[in-house]
């Protein structure tokens, strides 16, 4: 249940963020966007917190990809298919189908590496959070 919790807030977070960084960006957002953010930040912090192995380069990379890849998703449901028009980028020049382009590949990479510390931050408030619970439950035998 703490898990379903955890990721919780974390979606929360990123719908929120992201919702945020889109009105500041272009002056508005679309509902599609905030699910698709917090999707995303489930992505990052899933990157950052489980794939500290992974250079951190590497990461910022990976992430990057994963945001075009979830753009790229929802563009195709809601601009494509369902006919919403909630973005187009076909002016921009190197576009996929007029849903992404390389410029937002790589302020998304910008985005994955100030993410990381936030991740780390949010994990290490979740986790002291968790031991703190589980350290008043726990008894120690004594022989």
């Amino acid at each position: 249940m703490r898990k379903t919790a955890e990721w919780s807030v974390i979606f929360l977070i990123g719908a929120a963020a992201y919702s945020m960084l889109e009105i500041l960006w272009r002056g508005y957002t679309h509902w599609s966007m905030t699910l698709t953010g917090g999707v995303c930040f489930l992505v990052l912090y899933a990157l950052h917190i489980y794939g500290r192995w992974i250079p951190f380069l590497s990461r910022c990379i990976i992430g990057a990809l994963a945001i075009t890849a979830a753009e790229f998703t929802a563009g195709c449901i809601v601009n494509l298919y369902l006919g919403w028009e909630v973005w187009d980028y076909s002016d921009v020049p190197l576009n996929i189908l007029g849903q992404i382009c390389p410029l937002y590949s790589l302020l998304w990479c910008g985005l994955c590496a100030l993410s990381s510390p936030l991740c780390r931050r949010l994990a290490k408030s979740l986790i002291s959070d968790k031991n703190t619970d589980s350290s008043c439950n726990s008894t120690k035998s004594v022989i």
